[in-house]
């Protein structure tokens, strides 16, 4: 069934068309439960922007063909066509009162939503465009709840540019996995397509709570924010309007960042926005940051998982972090100085925010591999992350470029400030540019 969506006059994008796609295959009324780790990112959602040129990759290519490999694909993942559900409470068990109405997928083959959307400028021109946050607008904005057993838990985007060319746009609750595993998720979605035979997915061994449940009167890890409870609109309202923007380390921009400190790439470009972000807010304490963290040697082998590494790190310097040192900011983040909370959070019985929450969130996404997905043999041209529930501290995420020399860096920051970063960053000896550039 397909039906017309509300259009925004002032968007670019326009003419959205919603339709439903669901497993080839009855999957049967199937629990899946959800890990503590999965619930500590229950108010996160991913939004992933891949961008194709008109050319080989799109040409001939139809909504029809594009949802076809997603019937066998869902049939792998079946728990993305599932619906969140709370169990019962169950009083007088072990952890009961903390863990009471627990949320899980019910798997009933209620589908993922497929968007249809046209684009009424050029890809070149619309990523050149400065002022325009791309990934509201290409990946469909959306979250769960107020009523959980109606809220997809994916959507996908189809956004077609009036050039030919083409942005997929996946919009995909946290909750059901990391970003390594929605990349991975996307990748054999794109190798069904390509008549490829995918790589195995694994949703076993179930998830269980932790063993040991954290006492209510201890207190939060120091990397999150509590908050709440949240009862059924998994989306905690922010004070401020928050935006997303994005922009390029070159090559050569990056050559001369990790000549000047021995550091890992991350690290040094987190350091440079942690500094930034710090002297744009002269008022207030930015001495402490979140980590996350996707360290592929840590990870159990699951398809479906929140297996990041979480923690926080902080400036003892008498300096402010405004004025501080590249070299020893990016000291400061490296993983043996990363007061390590994965464990407590996924432990700690409270809804929290792990994005922005606490502290301006770091996120390393050096390990994944976006550019994997292929149309017809062809990789994307850029592909940009952001993030939604993000709190007022904001998040910055810093990923590979689509050559892998560069990086592609995604700022998620209060709306009024992404001005003064932009001028800040543009004012910088690092000489960063836009993505687009």
């Amino acid at each position: 069934m397909v039906h017309e969506g509300a259009e925004t006059p002032a968007a670019a994008v326009y003419g959205h068309r919603l339709s439903t796609v669901v497993p080839s295959s009855v999957t049967g009324e199937t629990n899946y439960d959800l890990a503590d780790a999965d619930l500590a990112y229950k108010l996160h959602y991913l939004r992933g922007a891949y961008y194709f040129p008109a050319g080989d990759a799109v040409r001939g290519l139809t909504i029809k063909s594009l949802k076809d490999p997603m019937f066998p694909w869902l049939d792998a993942y079946f728990p993305l066509a599932g619906r969140v559900r709370r169990a019962e409470d169950a009083d007088g068990v072990d952890g009961a009162a903390a863990r009471s109405r627990r949320p899980y997928i019910k798997c009933n083959d209620c589908g993922v939503r497929i968007v249809e959307a046209r684009c009424d400028r050029a890809l070149d021109e619309f990523l050149r465009d400065d002022d325009t946050d791309r990934i509201r607008q290409l990946c469909y904005d959306k979250v769960l709840g107020p009523e959980l057993f109606f809220s997809p838990l994916l959507y996908i985007q189809v956004t077609s540019f009036k050039c030919g060319g083409m942005a997929l746009g996946f919009s995909w609750a946290h909750l059901i996995g990391d970003v390594a595993s929605a990349t991975n998720c996307f990748n054999t979605w794109a190798q069904i397509l390509s008549g490829k035979k995918p790589h195995p997915t694994t949703l076993e061994p179930p998830n269980k709570p932790l063993a040991a449940v954290v006492a209510a009167a201890a207190a939060p890890p120091r990397s999150v924010k509590p908050v709440g409870p949240i009862e059924d609109h998994w989306l905690v309202p922010s004070g401020r309007a928050m935006a997303s923007y994005s922009f390029h380390v070159t090559e050569p921009a990056l050559k001369r960042l990790q000549s000047s400190a021995a550091a890992g790439t991350f690290e040094l470009v987190a350091a440079v926005l942690w500094q930034t972000v710090a002297r744009i807010r002269p008022s207030k304490d930015v001495t402490t940051v979140t980590v996350v963290r996707t360290d592929t040697a840590a990870r159990s082998g699951k398809s479906l998982a929140n297996e990041q590494l979480l923690g926080y790190a902080s400036s003892s310097s008498s300096a402010p972090v405004a004025k501080a040192g590249v070299a020893e900011l990016a000291a400061l983040l490296a993983k043996g100085n990363v007061v390590d909370e994965t464990d407590a959070v996924a432990a700690f019985t409270g809804d929290v925010l792990v994005y922005g929450g606490a502290s301006l969130t770091l996120v390393d996404m050096e390990a994944v591999r976006p550019y994997e997905l292929e149309l017809k043999g062809q990789r994307p041209v850029h592909v940009e992350f952001g993030m939604d529930g993000v709190g007022e501290e904001g998040a910055v995420l810093v990923q590979p470029d689509a050559g892998g020399r560069g990086r592609v860096v995604t700022a998620v920051l209060p709306k009024d400030e992404v001005d003064a970063l932009r001028a800040a960053l543009v004012g910088s000896a690092l000489l960063l540019q836009d993505a687009a550039a």
